[in-house]
């Protein structure tokens, strides 16, 4: 549990949850929206990882990165985003992604 609440102290990392809420990225989709490296992008998402929050999906040559949906902590960081002054535009633009991956399909 210590690694849930070490993960969700981030800024960074509660704002990559919030992109993960309704659609997968990649890593560089994900470092497109943040002014960080990518060594400490993938720092961010290890430390994700670890807490159980997001898991991750090869595909082709590119890694996906998708929320934990039966997590109850990715859950409930779920919910609360819609609260969130912060969180909830990013909310809105991941479900934007998601309605345009499905209609290139």
């Amino acid at each position: 549990m210590e690694s849930v609440f070490q993960a969700l102290s981030s800024t960074v990392r509660r704002k990559i949850l919030a992109y993960l809420s309704k659609t997968s990225l990649t890593a560089g989709e994900i470092a497109d929206r943040f002014e960080i490296s990518k060594p400490a992008l993938s720092k961010h998402l290890n430390v994700l990882m670890n807490a159980g929050l997001i898991e991750s999906d090869k595909q082709g040559q590119y890694v996906h990165y998708r929320l934990v949906k039966n997590n109850l902590f990715a859950s409930m960081n779920d919910f609360l985003v819609n609260f969130c002054p912060e969180g909830r535009p990013l909310k809105m633009e991941s479900a934007e992604i998601e309605a345009g991956k499905k209609s290139n399909n």
